[in-house]
């Protein structure tokens, strides 16, 4: 099947760069630990990259992309590309404003996302320089998700999706600049990470550039004009602010509840960042794809192929997140523990890293559904209804972060977050299944029916061999005996979900394959 040869392709380039992300994330765990140049790091990280989310990746590409498509059934090549040259122009122009004021504005953004830093001098100066140095990142990107959009419009998805490589290629290059010149626990090191974060945005857009050339989409960088076709992007993106970047919106809300806390913001980090690849490989790989996949049917008006494409995008979907929702929480010590646990990362900050990201498991399937849901909106141009139900759910997630908090400690901000994925599941899916346009088809119901049982078999399994390992996870024993140890309790969990899915008919490993290498 061509969609999920197109998820096959993303989720394989989103794999290298989680991987190439861990090999990071271990670098800066064992140079900074959770510190205050870590926690500086992180905040001025998260500030271009959520703009980048909701802007660019979000409401850009939700209203870019069927107006494109639109545009390239209806008038040609030509005329297609003459509108992607003007949204360019309007991007650059706004995007660069929008910099430009968030280099002044910096001290606020940072007393925003961070209020508890105001509390130490050195960190909240340190981490205001850190997101002026790294702010230039959103434009890059910006232009980056312009040119996705284009090659992943016209199903060449490879390079794009390699692109968010080489943010980690750098910073692994910087860290062990760090390592070799023992300046791992200075503000130096925050800083050069800062560059390094702008560097791999201007290389990134170098590569998608490149890559669009080949295919014959040369762009001129032209003066912006506010024609009505530049209007009616607009008018579909401001709603795709909110639509596109809810779940980026709810880790803020976390962040400025946990820098509350020392090391707090650091655990949620690390939690995070393992959260991030299955949400990576396959939600990212979801949403890409299926936008215009959905648009050019839509256009086509073939009705019965939407439907197929929807079902099988969700059913794909579940097949992969149920089984790693309960494997994260399951084996969440486990990993973070053989990860992360050396160096400056103490067995502390192992364990309360893992709270989190067993309270963030639960939200793993929701955030990967959206990613279904959203595009059957956006791809009939309604930006407007995602919108209001993720005010929605920020709202609750507003109320629920501070509250869990308080109530159960640092791991309420992930459970909150949890939640929020779950009430904008149910909005989405409740608006769709009235208007009829997202129905559910038989194979689907039977397939879910086998994912469901063979997770909870799955479950069994990683909890039993979870406990009888428990010790071989401790550094003591040497980081061999670690990981081999982790591997086993892997091997065990995908042997149990694959052989029970197999017989309960959820799983059919030759077809899966087949399909997912598009023969």
């Amino acid at each position: 099947m061509k969609l999920y040869r197109g998820f096959a392709t993303v989720g394989g380039m989103t794999v290298i760069s989680r991987l190439l992300g861990f090999v990071r994330d271990i670098l800066i765990a064992a140079v900074l630990g959770a510190s205050a140049i870590s926690d500086a790091f992180f905040v001025a990280l998260r500030v271009p990259n959520m703009f980048r989310r909701i802007f660019a990746e979000g409401a850009f590409n939700a209203a870019f992309i069927p107006l494109y498509t639109k545009k390239l059934h209806e008038a040609g090549e030509e005329a297609a590309k003459t509108y992607a040259a003007r949204a360019l122009a309007g991007l650059t122009a706004i995007l660069v404003a929008f910099v430009v004021l968030a280099e002044i504005a910096a001290p606020w953004l940072v007393m925003l996302l961070a209020p508890g830093f105001s509390d130490d001098a050195d960190k909240f100066r340190l981490t205001v320089l850190l997101v002026r140095i790294a702010m230039p990142y959103l434009l890059f990107m910006s232009w980056v998700a312009l040119y996705t959009g284009l090659l992943n419009t016209l199903g060449k998805f490879a390079a794009a999706a390699f692109a968010p490589s080489i943010l980690n290629f750098v910073l692994i290059a910087v860290l062990l600049g760090l390592i070799a010149t023992g300046h791992g626990e200075h503000h130096v090191a925050g800083v050069a990470m800062a560059w390094g974060v702008a560097v791999s945005g201007l290389l990134q857009v170098a590569i998608v550039v490149f890559a669009a050339v080949r295919t014959g989409l040369r762009l001129k960088l032209e003066r912006p004009r506010w024609n009505a076709d530049m209007k009616r992007l607009v008018h579909l993106a401001i709603p795709g602010v909110i639509a596109g970047g809810v779940a980026q919106i709810a880790i803020v809300i976390a962040t400025i509840v946990a820098s509350l806390e020392d090391r707090v913001v650091s655990w949620l980090y690390y939690a995070d960042r393992i959260f991030q690849l299955p949400l990576g490989l396959i939600g990212v790989a979801v949403g890409v794809v299926l936008l215009p996949d959905l648009s050019h049917k839509l256009r086509s008006g073939d009705a019965e192929a939407v439907v197929e494409s929807e079902n099988r995008a969700l059913e794909f979907s579940l097949l992969m997140t149920v089984p790693a929702a309960v494997a994260l929480f399951f084996c969440a010590e486990p990993i973070m523990r053989v990860l992360f646990e050396r160096g400056a990362f103490t067995t502390t900050d192992a364990r309360a890293s893992a709270a989190m990201l067993a309270a963030l498991s639960f939200g793993l399937p929701a955030y990967v559904v959206v990613k279904v849901l959203q595009p059957s909106f956006f791809a009939r141009e309604d930006t407007k209804t995602p919108m209001f139900y993720s005010r929605s759910a920020l709202v609750g997630n507003a109320v629920l972060s501070p509250l869990l908090f308080v109530l159960v400690g640092p791991p309420g901000i992930a459970m909150a977050t949890s939640l929020v994925g779950w009430i904008n599941v149910a909005l989405l899916a409740f608006a769709l299944r009235k208007r009829g346009e997202f129905i559910l088809d038989d194979k689907f119901r039977r397939a879910f029916r086998g994912i469901v049982l063979a997770s909870v078999a799955m479950g069994l399994g990683l909890w039993w061999i979870a406990g009888a390992l428990r010790s071989y996870f401790d550094p003591a024993y040497g980081l061999l005996a670690q990981v081999a140890a982790l591997a086993a309790l892997i091997a065990v969990g995908l042997v149990l979900y694959f052989a029970v899915g197999t017989v309960t008919g959820a799983v059919k490993p030759r077809t899966l394959v087949k399909d997912l290498l598009g023969r």
